[in-house]
Formats: structure tokens, sequence, C-alpha cells
């Protein structure tokens, strides 16, 4: 079973993702709202990790044996997994991320190109990982790996454009939850909640049913949209 995956991005009016002011209210919103979802996974990209942590490609840092080593296992745990789909092998700082206090467990979905050398790196930090997909990750296929083996039954995607774009483009989103900072901020570099190649057909188009509006303090917009499945 596929679980049920909700978009949730913060982002000006005209759809940048950059730019925002982390100590701005929005953050603190998305963060607020976001710990009020009862939420199994989270799913964030490789690009939005290395950012988090300014860490460059392959990178590695700490050491998660002994980071894990002094996490509680034993306590009732109802934080979310860390997903990261990285089958090029790019992240390398397990230690410092899961040092992050909000999540229970990482998975690093890995595909079968992925470097034998990176599969080592995981395995002996103890990290845990799923393969699919040849060339790159097959999305559909991990998320329902995680249904069937960590009983992941909703996903919060807290990503940039790139993975929201997959996800979009292979009908895997059920929900999009926005909220909209008060502000424009232009340019022509691509920075947007949704960066896929440009449709051939209309027919391609994604139909929001609207669920949700509601005005928050400084201005800030939050919409709930569920996605309109094709037949």
């Amino acid at each position: 079973m596929i679980p049920y995956v909700i978009l949730f991005n913060a982002m000006s009016v005209d759809g940048r993702l950059d730019f925002l002011e982390t100590e701005s209210s929005i953050y603190y919103l998305y963060y607020e709202l976001a710990s009020q979802w009862q939420t199994d996974a989270v799913l964030m990209g490789s690009e939005t990790i290395l950012k988090g942590f300014n860490a460059t490609n392959g990178e590695i840092r700490g050491n998660a044996k002994e980071v894990r080593e002094k996490r509680d296992k034993f306590s009732p745990d109802n934080r979310p997994l860390l997903v990261v789909p990285d089958s090029k092998g790019r992240v390398g700082v397990w230690a410092e991320v899961l040092e992050m206090p909000y999540i229970k467990e990482v998975v690093v979905l890995c595909s079968k190109s992925t470097p034998p050398e990176y599969t080592d790196f995981l395995e002996n930090n103890e990290i845990e990982y799923l393969v699919s997909g040849k060339d790159r990750v097959e999305l559909k296929e991990a998320l329902d790996e995680l249904n069937k083996n960590y009983d992941v039954e909703n996903v919060r995607v807290d990503s940039g454009g790139t993975l929201n774009g997959v996800l979009l483009r292979e009908g895997l989103v059920d929900e999009i939850r926005l909220l909209i900072n008060p502000c424009l901020i232009g340019g022509i570099t691509p920075s947007s909640i949704f960066q896929a190649s440009d449709l051939k057909s209309v027919k391609n188009v994604i139909n929001l049913e609207l669920i949700e509006i509601e005005k928050m303090k400084d201005d800030i917009v939050h919409l709930r949209y569920q996605i309109i499945k094709k037949g």
C-alpha cells in the first residue's frame, strides 16, 4: 500500500522557496503546524539535507554509531522516521542528522546504481537503507516498502522543488499544504516548489480542490489542497 503523502512548503507569493528568513514567522509557523500532525515519516531530499547541514557532496563528519549509542531506544517513541532518497551517495553527515531531536530513525533510499562503497558506509554506520529502482530511486516502490517494512501510513514531504516535482509527476502526492509569506522575490533561477520538465499536453495539468484557507499571523496564509486524482 502506498502511504498518504502530504507535500508541505513555505514559499513567497510568487512561489519561490529561497530568500525566506529562517528566523521569520513563517518558519516558526511551518514547524509549529508540522509538529501538530501525526506523521509516520518525513521525506526529505538529499539536497535539502546537504544545505541544512552546510555539507558538500560525500563529506563525512562525525561517527553515527557513537551518536546512536547515546540515543534512548527503549522509551516510547512516536517521532517520525526521516527518509532520504540518495541513490548517488551524496550524504555523509548522518551522525549530525541523527542528533536531530524530532526524528526516530533514518532510512536512506538507494537504487541498484548506488555505489557499493556508499551502502558499505551506511552498513558500517548502522544506517538502514532500502534499494528500489535501477538508475534512480523508484519512489512508488520505495513508499510501498516503507509501508510494508516500517508501517508507514502517512508521509510529510519536507523538501525542495526537485523531489516535489518527481512525486507530483508520478502521481504520488495526495495533499498539498502551503504557507504563503506576504512577499515577492522574483528572479530567473528555478527555486519553485514544483520543478519538472515542461508539459506537452494540458491533459497532464494537476488539478486541485481547496480544502481549507486560513489567515495566520503576520499576514501569512495557510492553504490546504487535495489532489484531484485522474481516473
